[in-house]
């Protein structure tokens, strides 16, 4: 996916949180794994892993609360995990996540999205193989981290790639990261390895990395970003992968 789409993708999430569009897009991960697996998140790990994520973004506890309950309410809306796969200008390729209890709604605004910024809708199953499924997890750097002594302790739990980042901040010096890349069947065995060294993960997900990232130059990548953005901004939308570097 690219260091410069995380860069990207933190500026947008500020936005988000300023504006408050972040907090339904994760009440609708915490509330589909809560139906999936219980609503004990000692019971249930990706539960647990949605809340970790929520918190780090600073949703309010009880906007976790009530949509831990909205799993189980009588009312309890039907909300869908789809995908969607799309090319764009300059060769980009596109992956979008979507969380919806309306499809219908849904793949008419990323059609328009599409449409609007010269990209268009492929079949399902078009980018298989353009795209890898990973584990992805991101936690702070501390003084006292031994990146090489962590990988070596993480391997034999599904690692596949370790690297430092840096995480821009709205006030005051960038924040360093760790992000660490794993087989996509590897998930719960890295959490819970996480869990027992005693990191606070503050970002946990599947993620689909490109085979063969592309570069683009600035120019070309001001217009593809415009369609990033838009796609972003439907609050189905959880997340756009795409194959730029």
């Amino acid at each position: 996916m690219g260091r410069a789409f995380e860069y990207r993708k933190a500026a947008k999430m500020k936005r988000w949180g300023t504006m408050s569009k972040v907090f339904p897009k994760l009440g609708k991960v915490i509330t589909m794994a809560a139906k999936a697996g219980g609503t004990d998140p000692d019971m249930n790990p990706r539960l647990r892993t949605a809340i970790l994520t929520a918190k780090a973004q600073n949703m309010p506890k009880h906007n976790i609360e009530a949509a831990i309950k909205r799993a189980t309410g009588k009312d309890a809306a039907d909300i869908k995990e789809v995908h969607y796969e799309a090319k764009g200008p300059y060769g980009t390729q596109f992956i979008i996540d979507c969380a919806t209890d309306n499809p219908t709604r849904t793949v008419a605004n990323v059609k328009a999205a599409l449409v609007r910024n010269s990209a268009e809708m492929l079949t399902t199953g078009s980018l298989n193989f353009m795209f890898t499924r990973k584990s992805v997890f991101t936690f702070d750097k501390t003084d006292d981290m031994d990146i090489e002594e962590l990988e070596l302790e993480l391997i034999d739990y599904g690692l596949e790639e370790i690297e430092e980042d840096v995480e821009p901040q709205e006030v005051g010096e960038d924040k360093k990261i760790v992000r660490v890349y794993g087989d996509f069947a590897s998930f719960g065995e890295l959490s819970k390895a996480f869990e027992d060294m005693g990191i606070s993960v503050t970002k946990a997900e599947h993620q689909y990395i490109a085979n063969m990232p592309i570069e683009l130059t600035e120019e070309q990548m001001e217009e593809v970003d415009v369609l990033i953005e838009r796609l972003e901004e439907d609050e189905d939308v959880q997340a756009v992968y795409t194959n730029i570097n």
